[in-house]
């Protein structure tokens, strides 16, 4: 499945690597896209949208879509 979360408090690569390792850690085979700029991170994942979005505000951003 293909998802756009709207992610807020991204702000360096860092935030970018823990937003990347948070979705790979429930799964490894995903692939996730991220344009800061546009506080926008789309993910090619197995995993269902609510768990996604619980992995990247368990790292502290807050998904707003």
């Amino acid at each position: 499945m293909q998802y756009t979360l709207q992610v807020q408090g991204m702000t360096c690569g860092h935030c970018e690597r823990a937003v990347t390792q948070a979705v790979q850690q429930l799964d490894p085979a995903a692939t996730v896209r991220i344009d800061r700029a546009q506080n926008r991170v789309d993910i090619d994942s197995t995993q269902p949208r609510e768990a996604l979005a619980a992995a990247i505000a368990e790292e502290g951003y807050q998904v707003t879509a």
